[in-house]
């Protein structure tokens, strides 16, 4: 048997499949791990802590090293929180310390691998961010793990939204910095304007450890991280917002199946052209307004209350789609975030520019060493390897799993599947089981709450309504009797522990079956479906899971609406036992899984261009930043002024005045390059019209913008050196027509920047059939 896996093993390396990396020869070292334990229990605190100092000069990785890292964090783990690694958690930080993405199931200690792992990273002199899908998760590991860094002699340190800016400096020189990767990246925006070299918070990155590897490396590796400026107050275009609030889908507007579009129907057009006066939208005159009800028109046709955003505090609230959190600190672009603020009535927000922006996926490719940790990496191996060059290694178990996951049941309509939803946690919670319910956004959420109130039955919601109080949540989900509905459980990175908080009822709830968890319905992804199968069941715990869907799911009508007549059901409740409604389903998520593949690899393929572009401005930025660049710059283009201000001021000084200057203009020309290209992008599909492919035709007019940017940047600030008023104290740049944003804001947003000529026609054929249905 032995000789047969060995074989396979080779096999797959020799095909070069996607997670076959070969895990024999960590499991080799285990051994000698486990011999080391004896000696290691012996030595005092400061002892260990010593002999961890002295794998600073052990160098690059090898098996010595691997060995001694993982025999010192096993120990310390043993002593600062009463744990000891298993093996497959010693597996799992050699596969990372190795560059692997490594797969552990749910609830088998993967923030331990990662700290350990990082910490080994940080004993050979490399500095490390271990990068987490929210700021909760970032705190409560840095401080969970902390003990253990500390008798390593690792410093470790966390970012989050509300600290200062000397605060992120301090964390960000620490030798391992844990932090949300959205939070981390919006630094990395934060640092692109600063004027001097003692404001940067983020030293040179080395290492990434990436924690729910497959959520941000695929899921949120599209997504734009975008950093804005003020311009000048908001406007509310109320007007427009009303209209828009009187339109009807089907007569005044349509929109795609995937909900990503919305447009006028030439009825819709008439309506709103004469509550304008009369004025024709699409003539020059009338292009502001169009953009106006456009975005409007987005808002209030695509973006729902409490499932895309919250109004709280008096405040339009971001709902992060993946982990179903509330977005802190982050808006839509301006016609967007404004139209949203109408529609709801609420005070405009400043209007701004886009100043920078940068993918999770361009992120990541900052570090020059990556490995992540995950509960569902084999479904992606193969999109980690095209776009990361990372290789999958599983770790198995520590315990076999025996969770019972029970067939999926399939109804005709979202009623009736409520209604059985229903009745399924009223059978269960009779038993004392605990249930654990995964929904897809606050508003379904909350109405199952209700349905269930109303049926007797008492629940907890964790939605982003209350994600403050996750920890507490979640902490009491495995109790008995307790009944917890929540939205994205799977992207909450929160093992649930059988019979409470301190586990008191840990065999009565075992003996009855365990956690019993529900979906309410297919995600995109039959990954997502794992990671919520996979709440139950963790170290051998007993537990079942059970999918419910229909045939009006989102999902089906976005990715596979012509479904076959004919599939018979139960007449009393809806339910369809038919292999053919399955197929449908599983079919709906597949296309689903390859809608946002191509989405992802358009995006890689676009923004490569711009980001070559923004690193050689960067590099261009730090070289201003860190030398006397801007001043040689502008002695050769106005020798003369810039003989006159060297006679009057000292020469730091002047040094400071030409920094400031260039850097202004330079910061300003990437934020117009990058305007540009925004307005390149939403036309480049006319191009497809004439048969040329959008992405050529997109760099062939890129490129020689972003050339013309160093001559301009000469021209605009030997300009600014002979207008600006110019003293002791440096320039004056406000009075000289030069002025910095005087607040700036973040947001994420979902970005396609090239549907396929094969997507835009799938989408009619969407509409179509979605129509007939109707």
């Amino acid at each position: 048997m032995a000789f047969l896996s060995r074989v396979s093993k080779t096999l797959r390396r020799m095909l070069s499949r996607p997670a076959s990396a070969d895990l024999t020869r960590y499991e080799a070292l285990l051994s000698r791990i486990g011999e080391l334990e004896p000696e290691l229990e012996k030595l005092s605190d400061a002892e260990l802590t010593e002999r961890a100092t002295a794998v600073r000069e052990m160098g690059e990785t090898d098996a010595d090293l691997l060995v001694e890292v993982c025999a010192l964090g096993r120990e310390a783990a043993r002593r600062a929180l009463s744990e000891r690694a298993f093996d497959v958690q010693l597996l799992g930080t050699m596969g990372l310390l190795t560059g692997h993405v490594v797969q552990m199931a749910t609830g088998e200690g993967k923030t331990l691998s990662g700290a350990l792992a990082a910490a080994g990273y940080a004993l050979q002199g490399k500095r490390v961010h271990v990068i987490s899908v929210n700021d909760y998760l970032a705190r409560r590991d840095a401080e969970w793990m902390k003990p253990v860094y500390d008798l390593l002699g690792v410093s470790v340190g966390w970012v989050e939204p509300a600290l200062t800016a000397q605060e992120r400096r301090d964390a960000y020189h620490r030798e391992v910095c844990y932090g949300a990767v959205s939070e981390i990246g919006f630094d990395v925006l934060r640092d692109r304007l600063v004027t001097s070299v003692e404001e940067l918070t983020q030293p040179e990155p080395e290492v990434a450890i990436v924690d729910e590897a497959d959520s941000v490396l695929v899921d949120e590796a599209r997504v734009p991280l975008v950093m804005a400026g003020s311009v000048d107050a908001g406007v509310a275009d109320e007007e427009v917002a009303n209209i828009v609030r009187r339109l009807r889908v089907g007569l005044h507007y349509e929109t795609d199946p995937d909900g990503r579009n919305a447009w006028l129907t030439t009825a819709g057009a008439s309506v709103v052209e004469k509550a304008l006066g009369g004025i024709d939208l699409y003539g020059d005159a009338g292009a502001d307004r169009l953009a106006a009800v456009n975005a409007a028109l987005h808002a209030h046709a695509l973006l729902t209350r409490d499932v895309d955003y919250l109004v709280r505090d008096g405040k339009v609230q971001l709902i992060n789609a993946s982990r179903g959190r509330v977005a802190e600190l982050q808006r839509w672009p301006d016609g967007l975030q404004a139209a949203v603020e109408a529609k709801e009535q609420l005070p405009p927000s400043d209007h701004g520019e886009i100043l920078d922006s940068i993918t999770v996926q361009a992120l990541i490719a900052r570090y020059p060493q990556v490995a992540g940790m995950t509960g569902t990496a084999v479904a992606v191996a193969e999109q980690l390897q095209e776009f990361y060059k990372l290789d999958v290694a599983v770790i198995p178990p520590n315990t076999p799993t025996i969770r019972e996951d029970l067939p999926h049941r399939v109804y005709t309509t979202p009623t009736r599947k409520l209604r059985a939803i229903v009745e399924e946690i009223r059978e269960v919670h009779e038993t004392g089981r605990p249930i654990l319910v995964g929904t897809q956004d606050v508003a379904e959420s909350e109405e199952l709450a209700e349905k269930l109130r109303k049926t007797g039955l008492s629940c907890v919601v964790l939605n982003a309504r209350n994600d403050a109080e996750e920890a507490a949540v979640i902490a009491g989900a495995g109790a008995h009797g307790a009944i917890t509905v929540s939205t994205q459980m799977a992207g909450r990175g929160t093992d649930i522990r059988l019979g409470g908080a301190d586990g008191a009822d840990a065999e009565r709830v075992a003996e009855l079956g365990g956690l019993h968890v529900i979906g309410t319905a297919r995600y995109p992804s039959s990954r997502l479906d794992d990671q919520l199968r996979g709440r139950a069941g963790r170290q051998g715990d007993p537990g079942s899971s059970v999918f419910f869907a229909s045939l009006g799911d989102e999902l089906v009508l976005a990715h596979a609406p012509d479904i076959p007549e004919g599939i018979p059901s139960d007449e009393d409740t809806g339910e369809i036992t038919d292999v053919a409604a399955h197929r449908q389903i599983n079919h709906a998520q597949r296309v689903a899984e390859g809608v946002d593949l191509e989405i992802h690899r358009n995006t890689w393929r676009y923004t490569r261009l711009i980001e070559h572009q923004r690193a050689e401005l960067l590099r261009f930025r730090d070289e201003v930043l860190r030398t006397d660049t801007a001043a040689t710059l502008l002695q050769q283009a106005k020798p003369d002024r810039y003989a006159e201000l060297a006679d009057s001021l000292d020469e730091e000084t002047l040094q400071r005045v030409c920094r400031e200057i260039v850097l202004f203009h330079l910061d300003q020309l990437w934020t117009d390059h990058l305007a540009f290209l925004t307005e390149v992008r939403e036309t480049i599909h006319l191009r497809a019209l004439a048969k040329e492919t959008p992405l050529d035709e997109f760099h062939r007019t890129a490129i020689p913008a972003f050339r013309r940017i160093r001559e301009e940047l000469e021209k605009r600030s030997a300009k600014t050196l002979v207008e600006a008023e110019v003293t002791d104290e440096g320039v004056d740049l406000v009075r000289a027509g030069v002025r910095r944003p005087t607040s700036t804001w973040t947001y994420l947003v979902q970005d396609n920047p090239f549907d396929s000529d094969a997507e835009q026609a799938l989408k009619k054929v969407r509409s179509m059939l979605r129509k007939k249905r109707s």
